[in-house]
């Protein structure tokens, strides 16, 4: 009669990694001993196989207080609190001695602030049925009754081996197949394009001058609403200063070259950009600030890891899970205590993230009904969402904005249009002297020098530390032959910017016309 301690042992793996999904760590050259995961498990993560005999209960015990310290690693590698591990040696005999107190308690590994606990089991002659029961208890493995493990032949013992480890590469197989679905190509091609542009910004007038990210397409609310929509998007590659740019292209690198594996590049394509819509849709309902940034469709990436945690729970809690949560948790938090942070474009992004994953779902895997549920409900929200932001009028509702839509106009030498803008925003609301000061810019482009200096004089009233607003009165007065109040103007300017040339050249030639010295 062949020997059947390796058919048990192969049964029991075969058990395991078939029936109950644990995954092998190591098996040792001599076959003899196998190591198993299930991260996912909350009662035993850990299971050990070990085929040997042990004349004496000492030997065991030793062996299994070196197991427990080896599974103390793992369990700190897999940074958990505490582990459960089942220890389980399949023998021809037990040893002679005493050894059913070693196996009645499980051998607990204290550390500072966890422990590990190893539960032994022992498979030998007469202790079957006894193993069987506890070891279903404690991690679900089942083997048949004590008749069936008799008399077993090498071919029974090579199919039961065979079948354990191809079932284990299989699935092995399947679960790199899901992450290796593409290649990160258009992530790569969207960091590009994010430095590209910020090196146009720059160049342009540079990526913190507000005038130039309009200009280049940053979100803005008063222009989404004059039908700029295009704005839903392109804020998506333009980013505000050096640091800006750096963090986003570097979390575009960590979080997008994973999603793409896992998606396939036109999946993510849809997906990034329809999270970077998301990001300004809810920055749009939400913020009236100028904006810009990836940070959105970032967080739709990690919107669809959340989508993949939910189809793979498994296989997302074993790999990724933690640090994605770690990652969401942290940055929101970070955008509540900062101001200028945009969470509004961030929750957007995050949400459109989810929603687009699961509109798409995974290559090959098609769920039709899933995804056409997930298509409607992401149209019908967006309609809504942007009915709502067109219908309640999302202006310039702040001062900073309605300065900034001013300004756009004039780059465009619509000064009439600024002037109007600007005009209704003071006849409405209280606003500060740079409001009055850009309105008697717009006056004096237009011709209305009487009402610019009125708005002049209000501004430096408001703050007599304004040096453009003493120059342009320095210049209305001079018009007017008032030399008198415009050197007082000029002077006050010049002095509140030394450096300024053209400040001090006013200075000298309204000193001239004092003087009665002819002009060069």
């Amino acid at each position: 009669m062949y020997n059947n301690e390796e058919y048990i042992f192969w049964k029991l793996a075969e058990s395991f990694i078939k029936r109950s999904g644990y995954r092998i760590v190591k098996l040792f050259p001599d076959e003899n001993e196998l190591w198993l995961e299930k991260k996912e498990s909350r009662q035993t993560s850990i299971i050990r196989l070990f085929r040997s005999n042990f004349d004496w209960s000492n030997r065991m015990i030793q062996d299994i207080e070196a197991t427990a310290a080896t599974a103390a690693k793992i369990r700190s590698q897999l940074r958990l609190r505490n582990l459960g591990m089942v220890n389980i040696y399949v023998s021809d005999q037990p040893p002679v001695d005493d050894y059913t107190s070693v196996l009645k308690e499980p051998f607990i590994y204290k550390e500072r602030f966890s422990e590990t606990a190893v539960h032994t089991i022992l498979f030998a002659n007469g202790t079957y049925e006894k193993a069987s029961e506890k070891l279903f208890q404690l991690a679900g493995g089942a083997l048949g009754q004590s008749t069936e493990l008799e008399g077993r032949t090498p071919e029974d013992i090579e199919e039961a081996k065979r079948s354990a480890l191809e079932h284990a590469l299989k699935a092995s197989r399947q679960e790199q197949a899901i992450f290796t679905a593409g290649k990160p190509l258009l992530t790569y091609f969207f960091m590009a394009i994010q430095v590209l542009m910020f090196i146009a910004l720059e160049l342009y007038g540079g990526s913190t001058n507000p005038s130039t990210l309009i200009r280049f397409g940053a979100k803005f609310n008063p222009l989404i609403l004059e039908g700029e929509w295009w704005r839903f998007i392109t804020p998506v590659f333009l980013h505000i200063g050096f640091l800006h740019l750096a963090m986003n292209t570097l979390g575009l690198y960590f979080v997008g070259t994973a999603v793409e594996r896992i998606l396939g590049s036109p999946r993510f394509m849809f997906v990034y950009l329809f999270a970077g819509f998301g990001g300004s849709l809810a920055s749009f309902l939400f913020s009236h600030e100028l904006s810009a940034g990836a940070s959105g469709a970032i967080f739709g990436c990690l919107g669809a890891l959340l989508y993949f945690g939910m189809i793979y729970p498994s296989l997302f809690f074993r790999t990724m899970g933690h640090t994605v949560f770690i990652i969401i948790i942290v940055n929101l938090a970070f955008g509540f205590s900062v101001s200028m942070v945009d969470n509004a474009g961030h929750l957007g992004g995050l949400a459109a993230g989810f929603l687009g994953a699961g509109i798409v779902h995974f290559p090959k895997k098609k769920k039709p009904l899933s995804q056409f549920a997930f298509t409607v409900f992401s149209i019908l929200l967006a309609a809504l969402m942007l009915q709502h932001g067109y219908g309640e009028g999302l202006g310039p509702k702040d001062e900073h904005s309605v300065i900034l839509l001013a300004e756009e106009q004039a780059n465009k030498n619509d000064f009439e249009k600024a002037y109007t803008i600007l005009r209704n925003f003071e006849e409405e609301n209280s606003v500060s002297e740079k409001t009055y000061f850009l309105l008697s810019y717009m006056e004096i482009k237009l011709g209305k020098l009487p009402e610019a200096k009125a708005h002049l004089i209000h501004t430096v009233k408001m703050d007599n530390d304004f040096p453009e607003a003493h120059y342009n009165l320095a210049l209305i007065y001079l018009q007017e032959k008032d030399y008198l109040t415009a050197r007082e103007h000029a002077k006050k300017a010049a002095a509140l910017k030394p450096g300024q040339k053209e400040y001090q050249n006013l200075v000298a030639e309204i000193n001239k016309a004092l003087s009665g010295q002819p002009e060069n």
